[in-house]
């Protein structure tokens, strides 16, 4: 297996919101791949319900924890009240600091046991 760290944020976005949200993900999408070399993947999907995955995949825990620090210092306060969190699901091998800074999220995490990444 690898050190890698993923998680999918799964939110409910409001409907006069939307476009807001959608926005916020561009400028957060385009500082993450400029700045944030250990972000593997960044990946923001809409459902038809209102309801949005975000799936964010880092090399190792100390790459994620880049991206938390990041994220709260340029984005939470703008981000979060455009959302409501449903569930957040986290992967791999993230270090005690980083599931420190998912705490208020309400993580549910998944170790691995199998399976490959290239």
């Amino acid at each position: 297996m690898t050190d890698h760290v993923y998680w999918v944020f799964e939110v409910a976005v409001q409907p006069d919101k939307v476009d807001a949200f959608k926005a916020m993900s561009k400028e957060m999408s385009d500082a993450t791949k400029a700045n944030e070399p250990g972000t593997l993947a960044y990946h923001w999907n809409a459902g038809a319900d209102g309801v949005f995955h975000i799936f964010e995949h880092y090399k190792d825990s100390a790459a994620a924890m880049t991206y938390l620090v990041s994220f709260g210092k340029n984005f939470a306060a703008r981000f979060m009240p455009l959302v409501k969190p449903v569930r957040f699901t986290v992967y791999g091998k993230p270090g005690e600091d980083v599931k420190k800074g998912l705490a208020g999220l309400g993580p549910v995490y998944y170790a691995d046991f199998g399976g490959f990444i290239r």
